[in-house]
């Protein structure tokens, strides 16, 4: 097996003598010589073997059902691609992610449209791309809807079912309150009033409690909460499992939160219904490395290693919290302990607090784990950052599907007078 930390990298991941930490059949120090830090790196295979254990799990136990991928975790053109051939739905909650799937290739009508401030742009484009789902968030998406379908448009009405999970504030979206969804008291007068529509269709209901959530627990509360609405034709439990990001986290496995959902809705909800799930971080957090380069390492009263990267890449450290693990792709697991730090402007620029590395030094090429999920769509410019490419690897191959950015690409909107 070999190192603890090995566990938390995508699977099939070695440790090869001469080569290291290897990813795909790719030495991840390679990756970095050819492509440069920092720089993204995907397990096509393991993340192809994910969405598979999600899809068998699900149509065992609800044969009448749909994985929808989640693509605000990571909506990669090229990762749309792959949601698409492997016969998954895609869900999207802004114009970029519309047109990024539609780009791919992903079928309107296995397309879900998400929001909670809907521009009149995006429900105009998710109506003329034949969107199968628009999720009604409030009275204002009904207004919009109606004013710009010509047709029959399917909807969802996202319940907000007051259960608060144990996540960090920023991911949670089912407690009372949130700016999610629609309370309890409210739900009715929606179903009412799109009941009485002659452009829209009430499929059924959506409920989505948040991210990062490592107990089944609440989820079953979620799916309580839709009972006694009434009887619909879909149901959408969203998506918000979490992902093992450190040593001590241990997140139920696709199957167990899968089945938790379908025994819920096999007690609470019509048996001839259709399931819809909503997993995004789950899927695709595993199957991303993040690598950067060492370039400085100052020792004093803590040993502080900062590298090319930081908060323009991976902002979840300084968001909410979100820790991860490290290690150098040479010399892997253990080591002394360190404060992993970014090279931008921000004390709360770090990577990792209390992280093992084995001997840093300038120039060594740092791995962590389980970055799939939110860093590469969070990416910015902080400092005038260029934004990282994204390579995936299978087979001993790599191909990279997003570039570099450059200083083109950075200045391309600017309209000011150039000097000269």
């Amino acid at each position: 097996m070999g190192p603890e930390i090995v566990e938390l990298f995508p699977e099939g991941t070695t440790v090869e003598p001469g080569r290291g930490l290897t990813v795909g059949g790719v030495a991840l120090a390679e990756v970095a010589d050819v492509y440069a830090t920092p720089v993204y790196v995907v397990d096509e295979a393991g993340l192809r073997a994910r969405i598979r254990r999600y899809q068998q799990a699900l149509h065992a136990g609800w044969p009448n059902s749909q994985v929808v991928f989640a693509s605000k975790s990571f909506p990669c053109v090229a990762a749309y691609r792959l949601m698409a051939e492997t016969g998954l739905g895609v869900d999207v909650a802004g114009l970029g992610e519309l047109a990024g799937a539609l780009r791919a290739g992903v079928d309107g009508r296995n397309l879900v449209l998400h929001g909670n401030a809907k521009t009149t742009a995006e429900i105009e484009m998710a109506v003329g791309a034949g969107v199968g789902l628009v999720v009604i968030d409030n009275f204002d998406d009904i207004d919009r809807l109606e004013s710009t379908v010509t047709g029959r448009q399917d909807v969802l009405v996202r319940v907000l079912p007051e259960v608060r999970a144990d996540t960090y504030d920023a991911v949670a979206t089912g407690q009372k309150g949130s700016k999610f969804g629609l309370p309890l008291d409210q739900v009715p007068k929606a179903i009412k009033r799109i009941r009485a529509s002659s452009k829209l269709h009430l499929s059924g209901l959506h409920t989505h409690i948040g991210s990062q959530i490592l107990d089944v627990e609440p989820f079953v509360a979620a799916v309580r909460a839709l009972a006694g609405f009434g009887e619909f034709e879909t149901y959408d439990f969203g998506g918000g499992l979490g992902a093992r990001y450190t040593y001590d986290d241990h997140p139920p496995e696709p199957e167990e939160w899968i089945g938790a959902l379908t025994d819920a809705a096999r007690q609470y909800l019509p048996a001839e219904s259709r399931l819809l799930i909503e997993p995004g971080r789950s899927v695709v957090a595993r199957s991303g490395v993040s690598l950067y380069r060492v370039v400085s390492v100052k020792r004093g009263a803590r040993v502080i290693v900062a590298v090319d990267g930081g908060m323009g890449d991976n902002l979840e450290v300084a968001l909410y919290g979100q820790r991860f693990e490290a290690t150098v792709v040479d010399r892997v697991g253990g080591g002394e302990l360190v404060d992993l730090v970014g090279r931008h402007c921000e004390s709360g620029d770090r990577l990792s607090t209390g992280v093992a590395l084995q001997s840093p030094q300038v120039g060594d090429v740092i791995a962590i784990p389980v970055t799939g999920a939110y860093c590469y769509t969070m990416a910015n410019n902080y400092n005038g950052a260029l934004k990282a490419p994204v390579v995936f690897c299978a087979d001993g191959k790599t191909r990279e599907v997003v570039r570099r950015e450059t200083l083109a690409d950075f200045f391309a909107r600017d309209t000011s007078s150039r000097a000269g």
